[in-house]
Parts: structure tokens; C-alpha cells; sequence
């Protein structure tokens, strides 16, 4: 019995860095691309727990780092993922630990998940625009943080919040229906 449910969170895992890559590859470009990878992030971590939700994360990005096309635009590779929009990336990690570990200890009700959800942006948004401030300070010249505000926060903030309201009924729906 434990093997098949070993079997299944394998499964699990690997089912949601699927659904987080496809999600990557619904995007708007800009400089920073508006895509659909946070509700993918948002839905694996509520649905799967933080173990389980943060390493369909990590798969996901450890199949980037090694050059496999799973970032927005087909994109891959190290060169990617230590770039001004890498820190974004690896945020995803905490994202999906906080949103996780909340669902994990509060159940998903309502406003655990829009909290957690929230929450979860929040630190991808902090550890994302430091390593966009570092990174363009380093290969570009200075930036302030008003700045790097105005280009990685500001234009993303409305639809982050769909995105968070779509997650939010979604795992909602799902959790009625499907036991993971």
C-alpha cells in the first residue's frame, strides 16, 4: 500500500510541474511576461500540501535550470533562471511553501486560501524584485526601488488578484471533488 501511494504523490508532483509549465506558456510578453504560472503554483500548492506542492515547484524549475523549455516563451537554462526575471522564478518556492503549509494548518477555506495566496505573492514579489534589483544593478547600472517597483510589481498587481480569485474558486471546486 505504501508503494502506491508513494506512486502517487510521484504522479502528483510531476502532474502539477506539468500544469505550472503549461501555465508558463500563457502569457502576455512585456518585459516582465504576464503569465498563468502563479495559478498554477497556487493551485498545486493548496491542492497538494506544502511538501508536495513546494517540490512540484522545484521539479519545475530544476527542469528549466537543466535547459528543458518549461519558462514562459519555451524558454530554459540557467542563463533563464539567473536573469532579471529568475528571482521571480525561484519565488515560486515560497509561494508555494506558505501557501501550502497555511492550506496544510488551516484547512482550504475561503479566506485561508485568498490569504494564503496573497501571502504567497508577497514574498515571490519581494525575493523576485531584490534579485531583479541585484542582477540589473550588476549588468546594467543603478536602479532604485521605486523603480523596479514601478516595472516588476506595479503591472502585475490587478492581475495577480484575478489570478488569485481564479485559484481561489478553483481549488475550492476542486477540493468538493478530488482528493489528492
Amino acid at each position: 500500500m505504501k508503494e502506491k501511494t508513494n506512486l502517487l504523490n510521484l504522479v502528483y508532483v510531476a502532474m502539477f510541474a506539468a500544469i505550472i509549465t503549461i501555465c508558463a506558456q500563457i502569457q502576455i510578453p512585456t518585459a516582465v511576461p504576464f503569465t498563468l504560472q502563479t495559478l498554477g503554483v497556487f493551485v498545486a500548492s493548496a491542492l497538494l500540501g506544502w511538501k508536495r506542492g513546494t517540490l512540484s515547484v522545484a521539479v519545475y524549475i530544476l527542469l528549466g535550470l537543466i535547459g528543458v523549455p518549461v519558462f514562459a516563451g519555451f524558454t530554459g537554462g540557467a542563463g533563464v533562471l539567473f536573469g532579471l526575471t529568475g528571482g521571480y522564478i525561484i519565488g515560486f518556492l515560497f509561494t508555494a511553501f506558505i501557501v501550502g503549509i497555511m492550506c496544510d494548518k488551516l484547512g482550504r477555506k475561503l479566506w485561508v486560501l485568498a490569504l494564503s495566496m496573497t501571502l504567497g505573492l508577497l514574498a515571490c514579489y519581494v525575493f523576485g524584485t531584490v534579485w531583479f534589483m541585484l542582477i540589473y544593478n550588476y549588468t546594467m547600472g543603478s536602479i532604485s526601488l521605486v523603480s523596479a517597483l514601478g516595472m516588476c510589481v506595479a503591472p502585475f498587481l490587478l492581475f495577480d488578484a484575478i489570478k488569485i480569485a481564479a485559484a481561489v474558486v478553483l481549488v475550492n471546486r476542486l477540493d468538493k471533488v478530488v482528493r489528492l
